[in-house]
């Protein structure tokens, strides 16, 4: 799903690589990604009280909107988290390249152990989409951080449990995506073993692997 911004809060200027080196301090094989993947970066749109007219919040003083023109159809996670990390506040992405589009965003807090440092979860994306695709209204929500959360929820690939916070979803999807691996581990064991009795105490650590993602996936 892709939103339509207002012109209120459209800001509309280029963010020169530069800026974010200097805050981030990226090692020269990140620095080469920018390079190969990113062709500009442009600071659409400050979601802010003074744009949209919402409370923010502690947690979410103000929102950004960043569009990302790719050089090819790739860019690396960690090119995200590098603006992530030099932008104080939360970020909706919308990558675009050859006429197709998609939001990506993780979720971003301070760290609950120091304050001055930012924990970014794993991202979560939307599908490619034509870039002409009808955009979808802002939700109607009390504050930025209610609207940050109806941002961030069509990007997750499952759906919220009755009364999930925003933060205890995104930890429940950071469990999924980790089992997942976890049992994608345990079948490339059960595809390499050739002893019988092995094979049968994999195929029972996978049934409860399985067992464990279903658990997590259930509504």
């Amino acid at each position: 799903m892709l939103f339509e911004y207002p012109k209120s809060a459209a800001f509309g200027r280029v963010l020169p690589k530069s800026k974010i080196y200097l805050h981030a301090k990226p090692r020269t094989a990140l620095k080469d990604l920018f390079v190969r993947q990113v062709e500009q970066i442009v600071w659409q749109y400050k979601l802010a009280p003074e744009t949209i007219n919402l409370k923010q919040s502690r947690a979410v003083p103000e929102i950004q909107v960043f569009s990302i023109s790719l050089r090819a159809g790739e860019l690396k996670d960690e090119v995200l988290r590098c603006i992530d990390k030099a932008i104080p506040f939360p970020i909706i992405f919308e990558l675009s390249t050859e006429g197709k589009v998609k939001a990506v965003a993780a979720f971003k807090r301070a760290s609950e152990s120091d304050g001055s440092k930012l924990v970014v979860s794993d991202y979560f994306a939307s599908p490619w989409l034509p870039k002409d695709t009808p955009r979808s209204p802002l939700p109607v929500v009390g504050n930025l951080e209610g609207l940050y959360a109806q941002l961030l929820s069509p990007l997750m690939p499952f759906q919220s449990r009755s009364g999930e916070s925003l933060q205890a979803r995104v930890q429940r999807m950071d469990m999924i995506h980790s089992k997942q691996r976890e049992i994608g581990q345990c079948e490339g064991r059960l595809r390499k073993e050739r002893q019988f009795n092995r094979k049968v105490e994999i195929n029972a650590e996978l049934r409860s692997l399985k067992e464990e993602l279903a658990d997590l996936t259930s509504l």
